[in-house]
């Protein structure tokens, strides 16, 4: 009998090897992540492989899988922990290697198989590790069957069976660029910044956008897990930031980025501006709406009030959805409604048929900027930007805050903007004119700006975005009103990155 995990053991010991060790915490809203070997070892991947097997048979989905890893220096080690464990729950399983995400999802459709577990850590810094998870193509794991699976792998409760079995698959990536490559190249000449920050997509991207007819400038394109430059974020602004340079110097018409695992991608237009994702989604929205009428989009709560507000999108008679944050979420709920496209301000893009097979692929996302431009040829992406209302937003801010209580310090928090509205008090000088808790508080004030905190879904950190249609000192307002009721819970840390780069930088403020 395989032993039961434990939520922590000591590195260095018997004891390390001899039992699986799981954090309970690793299992998260939509897929898992952990510190490996602080909060897992490889003897937990293998009973997180056994308990994933054991969900399949238990869902009455054939048990075959395909998995696949990215580029870290354990990752490989833990793919093949994971592989034994779902062979000695009886899954075939097909192997592809080295691969993106979006190469993982894809390869459920390519070789037909019904289930997919990627080894990734995403965009988290070295030392974390991570699977994302599916068995209903093209969605991934939800909350639901998260919380079923980290049951039965810390309870120990798995089904063995003898006919689990392994097949690699040889050069699989050439079968994932025929799927993004078969159709006419660009018309129009454009030189494209690819910026993989040294991560996974290095090993892909560039192909990919030269045999579309891009002259492409590769940036941190050398695969090195010790990510000697950045983080491989497009969210991140030190990513950006590099990205911005590079244009600038090489006189690029775009620069696309793209984060750890290649299913998010991050732009900045050929004058060396930041655009942030949710910003790019609405011109994609304006873009496809045009030509595909009444068509409906999902967007996450993190992302810009212009799904909603703007005088294009209203006057072609899109619908806007917004929806819980996170890729398994949007994913599904694309699926559910049948929307043509899904955003996230994180750069998880969306695309259904005609464009996409629904799951989020970062060259899909490069393609749809890519084919924008191709369709507007006498027009920069910084031209396209600029025809946007204007509002003033800030990145993604991330304080430190424990995954064991930073959704009680959100639960407090919401309590505390609630009674506010209530009692009919103001937030940074203005009445509450709506909330919406479908993830975490988003609260909008009388002038249409907006606040968002929330417990991210994959790191120990709260999440901040704040955004105003109105003015600079209306962001700042916003946030310092939200920080001032967040710093009444102890357990909050310090910020990942603060809104300081947007204030008096001219044109900054609305990235």
């Amino acid at each position: 009998m395989f032993p039961i995990p434990v939520p922590r053991l000591v590195a260095n010991t018997a004891e390390f090897e001899l039992q699986p060790m799981v954090k309970p915490t690793g299992f998260r809203e939509y897929d898992a992540r952990w510190l490996f070997g602080e909060e897992i070892n490889l003897m937990g991947v293998q009973a997180l492989g056994m308990g994933l097997g054991t969900l399949l048979h238990e869902m009455g989905v054939r048990p075959e899988l395909v998995t696949g890893h990215d580029f870290r220096a354990y990752s490989s080690s833990i793919k093949l922990a994971l592989v034994t464990g779902l062979m000695a729950s009886g899954v075939k399983v097909h192997d592809i290697g080295l691969a993106l995400s979006p190469m993982a999802y894809f390869a459920q459709f390519a070789l037909d198989v019904p289930a997919v577990a990627m080894v990734t850590a995403s965009h988290n810094d070295n030392g974390w590790t991570g699977v994302k998870m599916g068995a209903n193509r093209p969605v991934t794991f939800g909350p639901d069957e998260m919380a079923r699976l980290r049951d039965i792998v810390l309870a120990g409760k798995f089904r063995m069976a003898p006919s689990g079995s392994y097949h690699f698959v040889p050069d699989f990536f050439r079968l994932y660029a025929k799927e993004l490559t078969s159709r006419p190249k660009i018309s129009r000449k454009l030189k494209v910044v690819a910026a993989c920050g040294n991560g996974t997509a290095g090993a892909f991207a560039p192909q990919v956008l030269e045999a579309l007819g891009c002259e492409v400038v590769p940036l941190d394109t050398r695969l090195d897990y010790t990510f000697p430059h950045y983080n491989p974020n497009p969210e991140d602004m030190q990513m950006l930031h590099a990205m911005a340079a590079c244009v600038r110097q090489h006189g690029a018409d775009v620069g696309l980025g793209f984060d750890g695992d290649g299913d998010r991608c991050g732009v900045v237009d050929e004058t060396g501006n930041e655009i942030f994702a949710d910003k790019i989604g609405v011109m994609l929205a304006r873009d496809l709406g045009r030509r595909h009428k009444g068509a409906t989009f999902v967007v996450d709560v993190k992302s810009t009030g212009l799904y909603a507000t703007d005088p294009e999108l209203r006057a072609l008679g899109v619908k806007t959805d917004y929806w819980k944050t996170g890729h398994s979420h949007i994913k599904r709920r694309v699926a559910d409604l049948q929307a043509l496209a899904g955003f996230e301000k994180s750069g998880h893009f969306f695309f259904n048929a005609p464009l996409g097979r629904g799951y989020d692929d970062g060259l899909v996302t490069a393609i749809q900027v890519i084919d924008m431009l191709d369709r507007n040829p006498g027009r920069s992406l910084s031209q396209l930007y600029a025809a946007l209302p204007h509002t003033w937003g800030s990145p993604t801010m991330s304080p430190h805050c424990a995954d064991e209580v930073k959704y009680g310090v959100v639960e407090r928090f919401s309590a505390r903007i609630k009674a506010l509205q209530a009692q009919g008090l103001p937030l940074a000088g203005q009445q509450i004119r709506d909330i919406v808790t479908v993830n975490g508080m988003r609260v909008t004030l009388a002038d249409g700006t907006w606040g968002l905190v929330r417990a991210s879904s994959n790191k120990p950190e709260l999440v901040v975005v704040v955004e105003s249609p109105v003015s600079e000192a209306g962001l700042h307002a916003m946030f310092t009103a939200l920080d001032v009721i967040l710093r009444e819970s102890p357990e909050v840390g310090a910020y990942n990155q603060t809104l300081k780069p947007l204030a008096g930088a001219a044109g900054a403020a609305h990235l």
